[in-house]
């Protein structure tokens, strides 16, 4: 038996409904063998990467119809990753990435629950360069910037990780930090449209989810 426990929840997705394996509650915690710790996860944090959270839920309906024609796409600290599960349904080219030790057997999990391949994985901490895992099309995060240094972090790893002509699609709870990422972004020639969707069936009215639609065109003679 692992050192912690979970449960299973049913969300509808898309047109569809998932069955997903989560943490049972916020207090989990479970590092026999220090992983977490040696990655800067503390107890408090350890549990977070196992919830259903509602900024991963618009992200994931809003990849239930994005445009994936083509496109070689990241999800970065994907969590319980919904959002690649919707679109491994599609039969996109996704891969799933995060640097918590539990987020790839959660993942293949909840893939085979679902009765879906598995997602590919790549453990990826954001300030360290991984050049195997190569370039995309489109990158999306769902509620990643929840501290002020991460807006820095994402957008040196969206420099390293996306193509010259590019898309980004952040789904953002409202934690402040925006701002700082956008304007990252710019210097690296990115323009950004929002869009508001609800986070919960309390918040129809403000809509305080916020996606970020982030566009890049190559310049010429740039590949």
């Amino acid at each position: 038996m692992p050192g912690y426990l979970t449960r299973h929840q049913r969300i509808r997705l898309g047109e569809f409904d998932y069955t997903i394996r989560s943490l049972s509650d916020k207090q989990q915690f479970s590092d026999p063998d220090g992983r977490a710790e040696r990655l800067g996860i503390s107890s408090a944090q350890w549990s977070l990467f196992g919830q259903i959270w509602p900024a991963g839920e618009l992200l994931a309906n809003a990849m239930a119809t994005f445009d994936i024609e083509g496109k070689r796409i990241l999800e970065i600290g994907c969590g319980l990753a919904l959002a690649s599960l919707v679109l491994q349904r599609r039969g996109a080219d996704v891969i799933a990435s995060d640097m918590h030790p539990l987020a790839e057997p959660f993942l293949a999990y909840n893939s085979a629950l679902n009765n879906l391949p598995s997602v590919p994985y790549r453990k990826l901490q954001w300030g360290v360069p991984l050049p195997t895992l190569g370039r995309f099309d489109l990158l999306i995060g769902a509620d990643v910037l929840y501290e002020r240094p991460h807006a820095e972090l994402i957008a040196a790893l969206v420099n390293r990780h996306a193509l010259p002509a590019a898309e980004l699609l952040f789904c953002d709870p409202g934690r402040g930090h925006s701002g700082a990422f956008t304007r990252a972004l710019a210097l690296q020639g990115f323009e950004v449209t929002e869009s508001r969707g609800a986070l919960d069936e309390d918040d129809p009215q403000t809509m305080r989810g916020r996606l970020l639609h982030f566009r890049r065109h190559a310049r010429a003679g740039v590949q």
